[in-house]
């Protein structure tokens, strides 16, 4: 079977053919980056322009590499929610109209499900398994029964991890985009210099809370001389900041897999996914964190983590070989909570 999936639901216009045997036979991902860097951020009505610009030749570029017609496809996946609905809607369309031209089936992937499943790609793991999705706009423990199977363990009350990284790097005066550059600076930092807090950190719950965190970052920047942040005072800062967020997801995670086992079992897997799933610091944290706790780690490749749509046409054939498609009258989805989906 062969799939093309479309992904735009933020600041990337991708578009991938993949094969149910789990080879990726073409992933172009278009990134925006240079477009909202003058504005520190995403910028809705821009990212939507650009993925309007762009999305046909992305769309073609994708078949052109895989060396395929849209007659040898079995199906469409898209990205139908949840995101930015200006973008979302011009991946949507432009999936129904292939789909209805060459009379395939449609395939409503739910963004969120994308990230659940991308290790599934890269890795052979089964049902069901722990999953901590974190990303710019979502922080969540779920277990994993199946396709479309999900319970909520827990989620941030505030800030999302990656929100907080992007946040935090901003008051830091380090570039757009902030999560990876920050990584970047921390590396070169003192980790123990700033005692930040650890939010949540032994609460006897899954949910996350990192406004705090952010919060003590920018109380740690007025503490400091005025000015621009030194090179020294920068890198000790990202590195704190980095540390303490690890240290909060594990712990947040330790939790969980408790529930889990008491739930499912021992002997499972601890899956990470979404955009910060590429920080390194925090795989290696999460990997030990397994290690004492007799459970499997698992992560994609760094560059399925951030978004792209291998991870859509991918969960669009998890969900094509059970049979379940969708009507070309089905409508994008700015939220879409990964828990209330169905088979």
């Amino acid at each position: 079977m062969l799939v093309l999936g479309i992904e735009t639901s933020c600041d990337e216009t991708a578009a991938a053919v993949l094969s149910s045997d789990k080879c990726i036979l073409s992933n172009i991902v278009l990134s925006q980056i240079e477009e909202h860097q003058p504005y520190g951020g995403v910028v809705p009505e821009i990212a939507a322009r650009s993925h309007l610009d762009h999305i046909d030749r992305i769309i073609k570029e994708a078949m052109s590499e895989a060396g395929v017609t849209f007659s040898q496809l079995d199906g469409i996946a898209v990205t139908s929610g949840p995101g930015l609905i200006g973008g979302v809607l011009v991946g949507v369309m432009s999936a129904k109209a292939i789909a209805m031209a060459h009379n395939l089936p449609f395939i409503a992937v739910n963004h969120l499900e994308g990230h659940a499943l991308t290790a599934r790609l890269s890795e052979k793991i089964s049902f069901p398994y722990l999953l901590l999705l974190v990303s710019g706009g979502h922080c969540q423990l779920l277990a994993v029964e199946g396709i479309g199977k999900y319970s909520l363990y827990g989620k941030t009350r505030d800030d999302a991890v990656g929100e907080a990284f992007d946040k935090s790097a901003k008051m830091l005066g380090i570039p757009y985009p902030g999560g990876p550059n920050l990584e970047i600076e921390a590396a070169k930092g003192n980790p123990d210099r700033f005692p930040l807090p650890r939010p949540m950190f032994g609460k006897p719950h899954c949910d996350f809370s990192f406004s705090g965190l952010k919060t003590a970052v920018r109380v740690s920047v007025e503490k400091l001389p005025d000015g621009p942040l030194n090179v020294a005072d920068r890198a000790d800062l990202a590195a704190s900041f980095q540390h303490a967020a690890a240290d909060v997801l594990a712990d947040r995670c330790k939790q969980a897999i408790t529930r889990f086992k008491q739930d499912y079992g021992e002997n499972r897997t601890l899956v990470v996914g979404g955009g910060v799933a590429s920080n390194k610091h925090i795989r290696a944290t999460l990997t030990n964190l397994c290690e004492t706790q007799g459970m499997k780690f698992a992560a994609p490749p760094i560059h399925l983590c951030t978004d792209n749509a291998a991870m859509i046409a991918w969960a669009g054939l998890e969900r094509l070989k059970l049979g379940l498609t969708d009507s070309l009258d089905t409508a994008a989805r700015p939220r879409w909570p990964l828990e209330s989906l169905k088979e």
